[in-house]
């Protein structure tokens, strides 16, 4: 199985976790690549808001109420925003390698959690 279609049992029936996780996944190649260019502060920061975003996403599936819930995936939504701003400087930034469809795999995923965020509060 190839690095980018890694799948998890626990992941599989849940779009956003795994969405997240391959997002994280690929961030952390994207997050080396810019390394070997040395680019260390920036690597850094996304690396530690992209897989941040799945972190708090499979942290919520535990939470301890409704309320814990909303706020673990509002969590993962600051960080998905995080993200997009880093993302948008490497897009920017000359000298940065091309951040190819990551902005749109995290606009899925923000759609997605905006979403389940939105469903909560209702129920």
């Amino acid at each position: 199985m190839a690095r980018d279609e890694i799948k998890l049992e626990s992941t599989e029936n849940n779009p956003v976790l795994n969405k997240s996780f391959q997002f994280a996944l690929d961030i952390i190649r994207y997050a080396e690549a810019l390394e070997n260019d040395r680019k260390y502060i920036i690597s850094n920061q996304l690396l530690k808001s992209g897989t941040s975003i799945g972190a708090n996403i499979r942290e919520a599936q535990h939470a301890e109420s409704k309320a814990d819930f909303i706020h673990k995936l509002k969590i993962a939504a600051k960080e998905a925003s995080k993200t997009e701003y880093w993302l948008l400087l490497c897009k920017y930034s000359p000298g940065y390698p091309d951040i190819a469809g990551r902005l749109e795999k995290l606009l899925e995923i923000q759609k997605l959690l905006s979403k389940i965020i939105s469903n909560s509060k209702k129920s």
